[in-house]
């Protein structure tokens, strides 16, 4: 019981310390001066139909993204798949997979990636405004490794390490960050969880290329040298996520539970969450429906909301045993609604290997 508590201190003390660090987050002087948005968008289905509420309660891949120390829940081998098809009528598709296995009793890894592609671009010059010389496709990746350890029946943290990647048709930028996650469980029956996840914390990125240089040429002697221009650093989107929640259990087959999160941006207003997962459960099928909210600054203002990421979320999954393994395959889809960019679906597939 002394290891228990000692351990609970440790992370209340660790827990002050990170929030004292982001006490000035949600600067609206700041907000939309950042680089990277890429990182802030969850691209699993799950976990964005509760509106990212489940900062103590995802488990599995999708923590890779909520909270990394949910990734230490994962029974043995997941493997994801998750398309959503980005703001709506935009014409962006966001791409995700990955892999997490249990490689000890008390450790978990995972390795995934993010691809959001935006079509064929023509590419046009100052002599040639109206194009027809070529196309050429922007691309924003993310590629992550993450890992989880479960320190006692109550302790679970769990780190991430990002490399981003973006680039045009002659410019580039990559650059590192790293999400660190703890999570605390408690009751008869685990029923209460309290999560804090700190997200993409890493040096400042630049663009590099070609398409900061160009030709210029002296008259007076006929040189011509090559002029090239260092573009703006810009840093990356840090955030700060708290949340907790509380599980109803009606019956065996039978669950809802509430999240509550909160969520201090650097760059950005500040956000709160809510979220709710009832799950029913037979004996080869599971059927989850799920919704949530998302609430910040602004919110009904369409003229002075920064973020199309905010408002109502919903979604679903199905999980069903299969095979002498008794494996789950299982399905999944969300909805969330970006303002005037329209709706984003996000659909999936999820296999669980025992």
């Amino acid at each position: 019981m002394k290891n228990k508590m000692y351990s609970l201190k440790n992370l209340l003390f660790a827990s002050g310390i990170i929030v004292t660090v982001f006490v000035n987050a949600g600067n609206e002087d700041r907000v939309g001066s950042s680089g990277a948005a890429q990182l802030l968008i969850n691209p699993w289905a799950r976990s964005a139909a509760t509106g990212d509420a489940g900062i103590a309660t995802v488990n599995g891949l999708e923590a890779s993204f909520v909270n990394i120390a949910g990734l230490a829940f994962t029974d043995k081998t997941q493997i994801k798949f998750n398309y959503s098809n980005w703001m709506g009528n935009a014409g962006i598709s966001f791409n995700s997979a990955g892999l997490a296995q249990r490689v000890s009793e008390t450790d978990v890894i995972s390795v995934s990636v993010q691809s959001m592609n935006f079509g064929d671009i023509p590419i046009t010059t100052v002599a040639n405004p109206e194009g027809n010389i070529g196309f050429f496709s922007p691309r924003a990746n993310i590629f992550n490794v993450g890992y989880a350890r479960s320190f006692s029946s109550s302790i679970y943290a769990g780190i991430n390490f990002k490399v981003i990647s973006e680039s045009i048709s002659n410019l580039k930028s990559n650059g590192i960050a790293l999400d660190a996650g703890i999570r605390y469980v408690t009751g008869e029956r685990d029923q209460i969880k309290f999560g804090i996840a700190l997200k993409n914390v890493g040096p400042v990125m630049r663009y590099k290329g070609d398409g900061l240089a160009q030709q210029i040429q002296y008259i007076s002697t006929e040189f011509i040298a090559t002029l090239e221009q260092r573009s703006a650093t810009f840093e990356l989107p840090s955030l700060l996520s708290i949340g907790g929640s509380y599980d109803f259990i009606f019956n065996e087959n039978n669950k809802l539970n509430l999240a509550l999160g909160f969520t201090a941006n650097s760059f950005s207003n500040d956000q709160y969450r809510i979220g709710l997962d009832y799950a029913m459960t037979a004996e080869k099928v599971a059927f989850n429906l799920r919704a949530g909210y998302v609430y910040e600054k602004n919110l009904l203002s369409a003229e002075n909301r920064s973020n199309a990421l905010v408002g109502p979320t919903a979604g679903f999954s199905i999980d069903a045993i299969v095979g002498e393994n008794k494996s789950a395959l299982g399905i999944e889809y969300a909805t969330r609604f970006a303002g005037v960019f329209g709706i984003i679906h996000t659909i999936g597939a999820t296999i669980n290997l025992k």
